[in-house]
Protein backbone atom coordinates (compact mmCIF):
# COMPACT_ATOMS: atom_id res chain seq x y z
CA UNK A 1 0.00 0.00 0.00
CA UNK A 2 1.61 3.32 -1.04
CA UNK A 3 2.09 6.22 1.33
CA UNK A 4 -0.49 8.95 1.59
CA UNK A 5 0.64 11.75 -0.78
CA UNK A 6 -0.26 14.51 1.67
CA UNK A 7 2.57 13.35 3.96
CA UNK A 8 5.21 13.25 1.23
CA UNK A 9 7.46 16.21 0.49
CA UNK A 10 9.00 17.26 -2.80
CA UNK A 11 12.59 16.43 -3.67
CA UNK A 12 13.59 20.08 -3.22
CA UNK A 13 12.22 20.11 0.32
CA UNK A 14 13.88 16.80 1.09
CA UNK A 15 17.23 18.12 -0.15
CA UNK A 16 16.80 21.34 1.84
CA UNK A 17 16.01 19.45 5.04
CA UNK A 18 18.90 17.01 4.67
CA UNK A 19 21.44 19.68 3.78
CA UNK A 20 20.18 22.02 6.51
CA UNK A 21 20.39 19.20 9.03
CA UNK A 22 23.94 18.23 8.15
CA UNK A 23 25.63 21.44 7.04
CA UNK A 24 23.47 24.08 8.70
CA UNK A 25 23.43 22.25 12.02
CA UNK A 26 27.20 21.89 11.88
CA UNK A 27 27.66 25.59 11.12
CA UNK A 28 25.42 26.66 14.00
CA UNK A 29 27.11 24.23 16.37
CA UNK A 30 30.59 25.34 15.38
CA UNK A 31 29.95 29.09 15.44
CA UNK A 32 28.07 28.93 18.75
CA UNK A 33 30.99 27.20 20.45
CA UNK A 34 33.49 29.61 18.89
CA UNK A 35 31.46 32.58 20.11
CA UNK A 36 31.20 31.05 23.56
CA UNK A 37 34.96 30.53 23.71
CA UNK A 38 35.53 34.30 23.66
CA UNK A 39 33.44 34.86 26.78
CA UNK A 40 34.30 31.73 28.79
CA UNK A 41 37.72 30.17 29.21
CA UNK A 42 38.46 28.83 25.73
CA UNK A 43 40.24 25.72 27.03
CA UNK A 44 37.08 24.56 28.79
CA UNK A 45 34.94 25.27 25.75
CA UNK A 46 37.26 23.26 23.49
CA UNK A 47 37.16 20.31 25.88
CA UNK A 48 33.39 20.30 26.30
CA UNK A 49 32.70 21.12 22.64
CA UNK A 50 33.62 17.58 21.67
CA UNK A 51 30.51 16.38 23.48
CA UNK A 52 28.14 19.33 23.43
CA UNK A 53 28.92 20.09 19.79
CA UNK A 54 27.76 16.66 18.71
CA UNK A 55 24.65 16.83 20.91
CA UNK A 56 23.73 20.28 19.58
CA UNK A 57 24.36 19.14 15.99
CA UNK A 58 22.11 16.09 16.48
CA UNK A 59 19.32 18.20 17.99
CA UNK A 60 19.55 20.74 15.17
CA UNK A 61 19.42 17.89 12.65
CA UNK A 62 16.25 16.52 14.23
CA UNK A 63 14.70 20.01 14.23
CA UNK A 64 15.50 20.34 10.52
CA UNK A 65 13.75 17.07 9.72
CA UNK A 66 10.69 17.96 11.81
CA UNK A 67 10.17 21.32 10.10
CA UNK A 68 7.68 21.72 7.28
CA UNK A 69 9.78 24.06 5.16
CA UNK A 70 13.42 23.15 4.61
CA UNK A 71 14.35 26.50 3.10
CA UNK A 72 13.05 28.34 6.17
CA UNK A 73 15.26 26.13 8.36
CA UNK A 74 18.20 27.00 6.12
CA UNK A 75 17.42 30.69 6.59
CA UNK A 76 17.20 30.28 10.37
CA UNK A 77 20.44 28.31 10.58
CA UNK A 78 22.31 30.74 8.35
CA UNK A 79 20.92 33.64 10.37
CA UNK A 80 22.08 32.06 13.62
CA UNK A 81 25.51 31.37 12.12
CA UNK A 82 25.75 34.97 10.96
CA UNK A 83 24.70 36.23 14.40
CA UNK A 84 27.33 34.08 16.13
CA UNK A 85 29.91 35.18 13.54
CA UNK A 86 29.15 38.81 14.36
CA UNK A 87 29.62 38.02 18.05
CA UNK A 88 32.97 36.39 17.18
CA UNK A 89 34.05 39.43 15.16
CA UNK A 90 33.23 41.94 17.87
CA UNK A 91 34.65 39.70 20.57
CA UNK A 92 37.96 39.52 18.72
CA UNK A 93 38.00 43.27 18.43
CA UNK A 94 37.15 44.10 22.04
CA UNK A 95 38.08 40.98 23.99
CA UNK A 96 41.16 39.30 22.49
CA UNK A 97 42.20 35.89 23.77
CA UNK A 98 45.67 35.94 25.33
CA UNK A 99 48.00 33.29 23.96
Amino acid sequence: MPANPKYLTSTNQRFAKISAGFLGGFLVSLTSHMALSYWVNHIYVIITATFTGFILWAVLMIVAFLAKDGWRIWAIYLGLSLLFSIFIYFSKMYHPIPL
